[in-house]
């Protein structure tokens, strides 16, 4: 009776991600090489989380990855720049707003401006 091996099982590549702390984003944090996606756990497991490095992990075969390259998807459809900081410049719309209705820009206020509503000192 002759003993057959069996071929080792393929490995697989899995992503791990990594939280530092609760309300951190995920981060890459690697990746891990396993048989099946029980042992890549345990593997990240192993090696992600074994000195309370991480709150949380994801593990995700790298198979199951989409990749989206294509510039047509990534290229938002409308101008949305006023969801962007510095998109939306007020000091323009203000002064383009003053001109056409044929107004100036305020002075600036006094350095001794009274701002207290005319509390000042005790009672009158």
């Amino acid at each position: 009776m002759a003993v057959t091996k069996r071929p080792p099982p393929a490995l697989e590549a899995y992503e791990v991600f990594q939280q530092a702390k609760d309300g951190d984003p995920m981060r890459h944090g690697g990746n891990v090489m396993a048989p099946d996606p029980e042992l890549a756990i345990h593997y990240a497991r192993e090696m992600f989380g074994r000195r309370n490095e991480s709150t949380r992990l994801w593990v995700v075969r790298r198979a199951d990855i989409a990749v989206l390259e294509d510039p047509d998807l990534l290229d938002p459809p409308l101008d949305r720049s006023f969801k962007k900081p510095g998109g939306y410049v007020m000091r323009d719309k203000l002064a383009a707003a003053r001109e056409r209705a044929g107004t100036a820009k305020p002075a600036a206020r006094a350095e001794g401006h009274d701002r207290t509503g005319g509390r000042r000192g005790g009672p009158a």
